[in-house]
């Protein structure tokens, strides 16, 4: 009797394991893995996501989710690929050489300031344009999500990227020789251009590098001045420069979990995107528009505008730049028609700049993107 429990729980086991390891999850409970703590933007994007999954099933398909406990964002492509998770956050940006033509068009956030656009109008604009250009303009984009078995649902922006200092930093004389923390390759060729110094230090080392002098400034999106508390560290916050956004917080899904699923569950899974994709990049521009608060009442901080001069150097260096990021994309990862590419994305991202017009819920927003781009993606295609 014993052996027989034992050798039946032994079978219990394995099967177990086996169907585990299939990657086809039931379409009753899924499992989504960000890297980002509870309470955070990140993790507050994977609610809306399973909120918006789960009502509009109406509890059919539901989805679990695991905040900073199943994968670190360094773990989430290849868990995604190994079924450790169905959805999870993917930060291409950490990881160029397996999606250098998606990398490449974030790459190309700074292109609004070209334009003088406001905060809000670049956030928005950049995260409808980019998902619209990959799904339907990018299948190398595509092809690349597969190769490491999963399939690209969205990419969202951040707040614009301004100068947290501890003196004020508003003219090209001003960066000479300073120590700027960078967290991607755009605004270290920025710093270099005019003759700072970029720093690559872990952001979450950067509240002590700033308070210890290691740096004498960080380049970061304005969100994170409270995120990461920055506020408590810094006396100058200087905006309008470098610009851009970090445009690579993205979701993707497991290809053998979307395969999986019904077309109808498949349209519920990019319904979620499309309201992820809107609830981040509004609590984004959220937080900007509070840190902007907080400065203003603050005695400790103060908010500076950057010369006309600094402004005219930024914009001359974004033109040059766009052409050093197709040149190296062309030369190091083989896309021949690297200029080409960015020219169609910079159209559609222009494009979208007058779609956003007047859009200023997250209702709206969601309505917004579901429209324009999920609602008309085949899914009894896509990424099969």
């Amino acid at each position: 009797m014993t052996i027989n429990r034992n050798l039946n729980g032994l079978v219990a086991g394995l099967t177990l394991a086996c169907l585990a390891g299939t990657g086809a999850a039931t379409a009753e409970q899924l499992r989504f893995a960000t890297g980002s703590p509870q309470n955070t933007l990140g993790s507050k994007g994977m609610d809306a996501f399973i909120d918006a999954v789960e009502t509009r099933s109406g509890g059919d398909l539901t989805v679990k989710g695991y905040a900073q406990s199943l994968l670190s964002f360094m773990e989430t492509p290849s868990g995604l690929r190994d079924s450790m998770a169905d959805l999870g956050h993917v930060l291409t940006p950490y990881f160029p050489a397996d999606f250098p033509n998606t990398i490449m068009l974030t790459e190309m956030t700074m292109a609004p300031e070209l334009s003088s656009v406001e905060a809000k109008t670049a956030m928005f604009a950049y995260t409808g344009a980019v998902t619209e250009y990959i799904v339907n303009e990018c299948p190398d984009c595509i092809q690349e999500h597969l190769d490491r078995n999963q399939v690209y649902l969205n990419l969202v922006s951040t707040s614009p990227y301004g100068l947290f200092c501890n003196d004020a930093v508003t003219s090209s004389e001003d960066i000479e020789g300073q120590r700027i923390r960078v967290g991607g390759p755009v605004w270290s060729r920025w710093v270099e251009t005019m003759e700072g110094s970029p720093v690559s230090i872990p952001v979450n080392e950067t509240y002590e590098g700033l308070s210890q002098g290691v740096v004498d400034c960080t380049a970061h999106n304005l969100s994170d001045l409270l995120n990461f508390k920055f506020i408590e560290v810094v006396t100058d916050v200087t905006m309008g420069v470098p610009g851009g956004t970090f445009g690579g917080v993205g979701t993707n899904i497991n290809a053998d979990t979307w395969r999986s699923l019904s077309t109808d569950d498949r349209t519920t899974i990019l319904y979620g995107a499309a309201r992820a994709s809107a609830e981040v990049v509004m609590l984004y521009y959220e937080d900007h528009m509070e840190a902007l608060r907080q400065i203003e009442e603050s005695s400790d901080i103060t908010l500076h505008e950057p010369d006309p001069e600094l402004v005219e150097a930024t914009r001359g260096f974004i033109e040059e730049d766009l052409e050093t990021v197709a040149a190296h994309y062309q030369e190091q990862y083989g896309i021949e028609d690297a200029e080409e590419r960015m020219a169609a994305f910079r159209e559609t991202l222009a494009e979208w700049v007058k779609k956003v017009e007047g859009v200023n819920t997250r209702e709206e927003l969601t309505d917004l993107y579901w429209t324009e781009v999920f609602s008309k993606i085949d899914v009894s295609t896509y990424s099969l």
